[in-house]
């Protein structure tokens, strides 16, 4: 093994990005959880709900590296046998009903996006994101974090110029409705939910961890996280307020915002994003999955063979994304995702601020040698 440090980018900023990668999905990238869970606040308060968010994921993203870092847990099945012992299966148990859900989510608004772009039939959308999402992850751990990293770039960019598009034409209405008085009741609901259900991001990206090389790598990765997630979705909750509270009701907030911008490129361009964002969501999922199953392998001394790679998570993908079909996006977004919510924070968070902590002092003090994943 090279005894050469891994960049600054992959020690502390890829965990952020991969975390980022994971929470940005379908909703988010398309407006519709921000519309959900946000904007019923009000413009202040969807903007309170969001700093709060952002403050829960960095610490819970710190208290789970420091902690997978301390224990050597380089997937979720080793970090929740760390964490909850008997009791893990728990965890397994609410994960797989997650990754249905925030596939059949994902394959909904691929299905929206080509329906709205291309007047493609919705299942086509969806089996474009099913074919690309296997093709990245059965390039294995290399092809995820490289996809994370470029995908990132054009994410933040097309954000930018999405902002400053929007702000340019419609900065008026946005100053206007920011200034209207508006009850900001239910904001801090609004931004537990969101973070809660999004912050199994942080155990599902623990392979890229692999590159830390201290404890304070971690904690630096771990602040990072919240702000580098919430960053487009800021931006993006800014520009939704020029159309407030109308657009609260749109399927698809940014195809009615593009289409209010009447920038036929650049519309084309950030579907190719909302595309992208789908993608790397949906690889982080099934990514960890595939893990998990390389981590059962191993423990019985055998590589993971190619057709279990390849035909498991292709079921897994297919299966969930019919799933969207049946229910649609903003009925899995509203029901579910809050459903879920509860789930992580009952077999996750709690677990972690009170047995995680306690098993982390317990180690004190902490063995200073660098740890190998």
């Amino acid at each position: 093994m090279s005894t050469r440090l891994p960049s600054i980018i992959n020690r502390v900023l890829l965990p952020g990005l991969a975390f980022k990668a994971v929470v940005i999905g379908g909703g988010y990238a398309t407006g519709r959880e921000l519309a959900e869970f946000f904007l019923p606040a009000g413009p202040v308060g969807g903007l309170l709900g969001m700093a709060l968010a952002m403050v829960i994921w960095s610490i819970a993203c710190t208290l789970t590296f420091v902690f997978a870092y301390e224990t050597r847990s380089s997937d979720y099945r080793a970090f929740f046998g760390q964490l909850l012992g008997r009791w893990a299966i728990t965890f397994e148990i609410a994960y797989f009903a997650f990754l249905i859900l925030v596939l059949a989510v994902f394959g909904a608004a691929s299905g929206a996006i080509g329906q709205a772009l291309f007047g493609w039939p919705p299942v086509a959308g969806t089996l474009v994101l099913a074919a690309a999402i296997l093709a990245v992850v059965i390039g294995g751990q290399g092809a995820v974090e490289r996809l994370f990293k470029l995908v990132s770039l054009f994410l933040y960019a097309v954000y930018i110029i999405f902002f400053v598009l929007t702000f340019s034409r419609f900065g008026a209405l946005i100053d206007e409705h920011l200034r209207t008085p508006v009850p900001i009741s239910g904001w801090f609901a609004g931004g537990v939910t969101y973070a809660s259900y999004n912050v199994i991001g942080a155990v599902l990206i623990l392979p890229v961890l692999r590159h830390l090389t201290s404890r304070k790598d971690a904690v630096i990765a771990g602040i990072l996280c919240g702000p580098l997630a919430i960053a487009p979705g800021l931006l993006f909750f800014t520009c939704l307020l020029a159309f407030y509270p109308g657009i609260n009701s749109q399927e698809l907030p940014s195809d009615f915002i593009l289409r209010a911008l009447q920038r036929p490129l650049f519309h084309v361009t950030f579907e190719a994003m909302v595309f992208f964002a789908l993608l790397e969501s949906s690889v982080g999922f099934v990514h960890a999955f595939n893990a998990r199953l390389a981590a059962l392998y191993r423990s019985r001394g055998r590589e993971t063979p190619v057709a279990v790679r390849v035909l498991v998570p292709t079921a897994i993908v297919i299966g969930a994304m019919f799933v969207a079909a049946a229910v649609g996006l903003v009925e899995l977004i509203a029901k579910g995702y809050r459903a879920m919510a509860v789930a992580i924070i009952a077999i996750f968070i709690l677990p972690l601020c009170t047995i995680g902590i306690v098993k982390l002092l317990k180690r004190w003090p902490w063995d200073p040698s660098p740890r190998s994943y």
